[in-house]
């Protein structure tokens, strides 16, 4: 072989290159294949995805299973609980503060969620931020279901004890995942404003 003439690539780099472009073959046609597909069925995954997330919520098998799940983020779950919400309240209101209470709800489940991401995150938190949003607003969902059933009756301690034992759900499936992406020594000031977060929300369901 002369000097300076470039080496023939080796079966290894041609293997790796192969694999590579092999990856990237399908992983196109993956994106095709979604892109092609019925809306339908776009949104019938998209509601599994959702139902996968909520039984995890509602039913944790165990830590490292709801925390794995609940890493695939998405926000159509929390989007969805969230309007759920914010019409149940809205409804309860007097009719000339219906928009006000709608607004009122939205808005603090959502800033608050991003107020808490924040917090975990200047704890040194290992967490992005749609992914604490996905679950603060996913472990909202115990506490809908107690929005639903307070209108069953209106009595205080009837409703008490539906808040209570949704606000307890909530807080423990959503603590479960925040406290494990925190270091150990600033998991009490992490977990503080989740409790915090759900006791707002709790409160504006027992009062309306």
């Amino acid at each position: 072989m002369k000097a300076g003439a470039p080496s023939p690539p080796s079966h290894h780099s041609c293997r790796i290159s192969m694999h590579t472009m092999e990856g990237e073959m399908s992983h196109a046609s993956s994106e095709v294949a979604t892109l092609d597909e019925p809306v339908s069925e776009t949104i019938l995954r998209d509601l599994k995805a959702i139902g996968v997330k909520l039984k995890y919520v509602l039913l944790p098998v165990s830590e490292e299973e709801t925390i794995k799940e609940l890493q695939k983020w998405d926000l159509w779950g929390p989007l969805l609980l969230c309007l759920v919400l914010s019409i149940i309240l809205s409804a309860a209101a007097p009719a000339e503060e219906t928009s006000v209470a709608f607004a009122a709800v939205f808005v603090i489940v959502w800033v608050g969620a991003f107020v808490v991401t924040l917090n975990a995150q200047l704890l040194g938190g290992s967490i992005s931020c749609f992914q604490s949003v996905c679950v603060l607003g996913y472990c909202i969902f115990p506490l809908v279901v107690a929005s639903i059933m307070c209108k069953i009756s209106s009595h205080a301690l009837w409703k008490g004890i539906v808040v209570g034992v949704g606000f307890l759900w909530a807080t423990r499936a959503s603590v479960v995942f925040m406290s494990q992406l925190v270091p150990a020594e600033r998991k009490v000031l992490a977990v503080y404003p989740v409790t915090l977060f759900y006791i707002v929300i709790s409160w504006m369901i027992f009062i309306s």
